[in-house]
């Protein structure tokens, strides 16, 4: 039978045991199933199980049925009764309230019962019960303290535009309820407690999940043990192993990322259908799960067909990336690179090189495409949740395309959310539990714009590889590449002339020619000259010759310059040609 290893739950017994708050937003992994100590089972019922004791009162509030007492309830009806006919409880139980009359008992107990069936379906009276529930506990003086589970906090007190403009009088009475119960000094000083469950705190209104009375734990992911112990339960329940390509343990490590949940979906379809589980198998359930949590608008699995030995040219980097960049992406945590950011003009081949490096590592790759949301707390929660799922997969490559784009910066002139979104995700690419288990790839053209604190070291700014136009040897592979795919032979004269008609061609442009030529179907040399005379190259020179300086000066390697005997004094030229060009309008 496996432990019940959820620290979770530990740390939400040290808050309320040691009095530190007697609120708590329980967020993260909030739709999984836990180990109870007999069985796999939902949060609420989790917890439930787990505060089980004499000295408290149970009480889970679901916002599509009554507010459910699970322990004494006759107590706790008693104290009502007393708290509203203004007697204390220990004059209840001496005298029964028989100077009041039973009829007034009867008249309190059936009010007492009536406000629970009237909370269904009515969150703004549902929480102004509860508050006073714990308000009757304080003042008639109950033996038990009340242990309150509230489930979809943030469909209750919903976040909307982060004001109180938009919200409607019953949204606005209920966010008034909490303020005033949370921050009621008797209340925190008291022994009842409160349990706020959703996804994410930031999903919660504001005005009360920036209460400083009010505190946050998150729930992770399962790990590579916790979903070790769950197979081994799962079989054993069933009485049926699923059949499998290797060991359980292999299993385990290789459905990273998946909740409980969608791992006993896995089971039970490959054991229904009696078929052996794969590690393609494995491999898709992941990425369906992953999209599904974070969105298919947010990141995409890319599977990279071509690999290093596709790449034409780039003789020096592809020997770069062969003996120190791949030895050092696969290292363990101390010696691992948590990523790289790749600088060089548009058209330059940063993205299709790249690729190669993600399929060269054999780990997921993940490409982030948008993280930004036009709503109101909507970033945080994409963030948190990809930070989840992260956190959970054993090994994963982070791939960004036009990464300027995609994190701004965090000065005074940047918006509050773009300042929060890139200083999380700066927090996360130095987090030394994610090195040598994340890795980033930051592809842009403009590395000047991506924020200085991205660049420095202990994030991708421990290496900044410039991908430069070709020159001499790999000018010339590129040539020979465009030739061999159209003619079936060719002389070192034709490469030459080549060479001259192709002068500032880019590794895009190459590519587009060979394709072009191909499309025309030539059949010579003379046919091959033609086409390439009638090209005109696009007007981009002074900006790419920007986006050239940049990825020069920002380039944190000597030995991956065009002359890795590069001086101080070169690097200031390089400078003073940058400015020249943005006084021009070039940036």
């Amino acid at each position: 039978m496996p432990p019940a290893n959820n620290s979770f739950f530990a740390q939400l017994a040290g808050i309320f045991n040691s009095e530190q708050a007697r609120a708590v937003v329980l967020s993260g992994n909030v739709y999984d199933l836990f180990f109870d100590g007999q069985d796999y089972v939902p949060l609420i019922p989790y917890l439930c199980g787990k505060t089980k004791t004499d000295r408290l009162i149970r009480i889970v509030y679901e916002l599509n049925g009554p507010i459910r007492i699970l322990d004494d309830r006759d107590k706790l009806k008693n104290a009502w009764i007393s708290w509203k006919a203004g007697l204390d409880l220990d004059t209840l139980l001496l005298k029964g309230l028989r100077e009041k009359g039973q009829s007034e008992i009867d008249r309190l107990g059936a009010e007492f019962d009536k406000l629970l069936i009237d909370a269904i379906g009515n969150p703004s009276l549902a929480l102004e019960v509860l508050r006073q529930m714990t308000i009757c506990s304080r003042q008639a003086r109950l033996t038990s303290n009340l242990m309150i589970f509230i489930e979809a906090t943030d469909m209750l007190l919903p976040a909307g535009n982060g004001d109180i403009a938009g919200l409607n009088d019953r949204q606005l009475r209920r966010i008034s309820i909490c303020q005033d119960w949370f921050g009621d000094p008797a209340f925190m000083s008291g022994g009842d407690s409160v349990c706020l469950i959703a996804e994410s705190r930031s999903q919660i209104h504001p005005r009360i999940s920036r209460l400083p009375q009010l505190l946050s734990i998150e729930i992770p992911a399962p790990d590579t043990q916790q979903r070790l112990e769950y197979i081994n339960h799962f079989a054993e329940k069933s009485g049926k192993a699923p059949k499998l390509w290797s060991t359980r343990e292999e299993l385990a490590s290789l459905t990273a990322g998946l909740s409980i949940h969608a791992v006993r979906q896995l089971l039970a379809g490959s054991t229904y259908t009696d078929q052996q589980l794969t590690p393609v198998d494995l491999v898709a359930k992941v990425e369906q799960f992953i999209q599904s949590q974070v969105g298919e608008d947010v990141v995409e699995f890319k599977k990279p067909s071509h690999t290093l030995e596709n790449v034409i040219g780039f003789t020096k980097l592809k020997t770069f990336i062969r003996k120190e960049l791949l030895p050092r992406f696969r290292a363990d945590r101390d010696k691992a690179l948590s990523g790289a950011a790749i600088a060089g003009p548009i058209g330059g081949g940063k993205t299709f090189i790249f690729e190669a490096v993600a399929a060269e590592m054999g780990v997921p790759v993940l490409v982030l495409k948008s993280i930004r949301s036009q709503w109101y707390g909507q970033t945080d929660v994409i963030f948190e949740r990809l930070r989840r799922v992260l956190e959970a997969l054993e090994k994963v490559v982070i791939f960004v395309d036009e990464a300027d784009t995609q994190f701004g910066g965090v000065g005074e002139g940047t918006h509050e959310t773009e300042r929060r979104l890139t200083g999380k995700i700066q927090a996360m690419m130095s987090d030394p539990r994610l090195r040598g288990r994340v890795t980033w790839l930051l592809m842009t053209a403009r590395i000047h714009l991506l924020s200085p604190d991205i660049r420095r070291p202990g994030r991708v700014g421990d290496l900044i590889i410039p991908v430069l136009d070709p020159e001499g040897e790999d000018r010339l592979e590129f040539i020979r590449w465009i030739l061999r795919a159209v003619l079936p032979e060719f002389t070192d004269e034709d490469t030459a002339a080549m060479d001259e008609l192709t002068q500032g061609y880019s590794s895009a442009a190459f590519a587009s020619l060979r394709s072009q030529l191909k499309a025309a179907e030539v059949k010579s040399m003379e046919e091959v000259r033609a086409i390439v005379r009638d090209q005109i190259p696009p007007a981009i020179g002074l900006t790419r010759k920007y986006q050239t300086l940049q990825a020069m000066v920002n380039c944190t390697r000597r030995s991956l310059l065009p002359n890795p005997d590069v001086t101080e004094d070169d690097r200031e030229a390089w400078q003073v040609e940058i400015r020249q060009l943005e006084r021009m309008g070039i940036n």
